[in-house]
């Protein structure tokens, strides 16, 4: 049902993506024990910063954010899973929770998308299931003096991220988001996994697919162009295709026009607050931001349009604000799966 639902309401406006998770948590300023909780109070490694176990620990605080973008008009939030990966929860120790952890975020944001579709129906809210990039890399030896050596299989990665996706999809969520995709490779072992965990549970749900571009060069970190980066997974049966983080709005925008021109699939952005400063910090307003994504609506280069790094409930409020007045990017007639939905 979701599925119909999300594809009717692309086909009708652009719809808005929250806004960073991370940034609304340091708001926080959640010590070591607050982490913890009651449930980790004795773990023998600190955990300070393992935001995705917040689902568990301070739930209400991760209910709390995702009301915040939906309340700022967000038609669509990203689980707090960005690092819910047996290979990511490795560096705490916590691999025996992960599947917990993804199931429980999925239930969070599910909750709170449920309430706000209640109050306003005529604008359904959505959950996406945030499946970030691990921090390992498929392609690439972490190893300067050891080129052929890799850190991480593929099926490896398969396998985790099939766990990752089956937790989320128990837990209610409408879509998957394969996000922050610096290797193509990653992301292919991610995509792997959904459609065989699709083929066994014999279902259908959407798959959003988001890469970042790292710097000026206008390559992914394994060394792709965005042309590059679309062909690699375009055979895949997606939702929406697009690219988040590392760069700020307005040096997104060449990389946006070369997916928008050549991909039938819904386009999607959640550039960074601009870049950060010399304090890691990002100081862009919600109004320039709002400014800059202006550029994407009047070339019509995006359906789906959020914030990353650095963003907040104000910039989504701004950014949603001002795509009430836009017409989305046309997308092609239905295809046979969506027809059949």
């Amino acid at each position: 049902m979701s599925q119909s639902k999300i594809h009717k309401a692309l086909r009708k406006r652009i719809l808005v993506l929250d806004g960073a998770m991370g940034t609304m948590l340091q708001r926080y300023k959640f010590t070591e024990e607050d982490f913890r909780g009651e449930r980790f109070k004795d773990w023998p490694s600190p955990v300070q910063g393992n935001n995705d176990m917040l689902s568990i620990t301070q739930p209400e605080a991760i209910a709390d954010v995702h009301a915040k973008y939906f309340a700022a008009g967000a038609d669509i939030v990203e689980t707090n899973t960005f690092s819910g990966t047996t290979i990511a929860m490795a560096d705490y120790g916590m691999e025996e929770f992960v599947y917990e952890l993804n199931y429980e975020s999925a239930k969070i944001a599910k909750k709170v998308a449920q309430e706000f579709t209640e109050k306003e129906p005529e604008k359904p809210r959505f959950v996406a299931g945030a499946m970030g990039p691990t921090n390992k890399t498929a392609s690439m030896s972490p190893d300067v003096n050891d080129p052929g050596f890799r850190a991480v299989s593929f099926d490896e990665l398969r396998a985790a991220y099939k766990q990752q996706a089956e937790a989320l999809i128990d837990g209610g969520v409408d879509m998957l988001l394969v996000e922050t995709i610096f290797d193509t490779l990653n992301a292919k072992a991610a995509l792997f996994a959904i459609e065989e965990l699709k083929e066994e549970r014999k279902i259908e749900i959407p798959v959003m697919v988001s890469g970042t571009i790292t710097d000026a060069s206008g390559r992914t970190l394994s060394g792709q162009t965005a042309e590059a980066f679309l062909i690699s997974i375009g055979h895949m049966p997606l939702l929406s295709v697009g690219f988040n983080c590392a760069l700020g709005a307005e040096q997104l925008t060449p990389y946006l026009e070369v997916v928008s021109g050549k991909s039938d699939f819904a386009v999607s952005a959640y550039p960074n607050a601009g870049l950060p400063n010399a304090f890691g910090e990002y100081d862009e307003t919600a109004e320039e931001m709002a400014a800059q994504i202006k550029i994407y609506l009047d070339k019509k280069l995006i359906n789906i349009i959020g914030g990353c790094c650095g963003t907040t409930p104000e910039h989504i409020h701004a950014i949603a604000e001002l795509v009430k007045d836009y017409e989305p990017r046309p997308l092609p007639e239905l295809n046979e799966a969506e027809a059949a939905i």
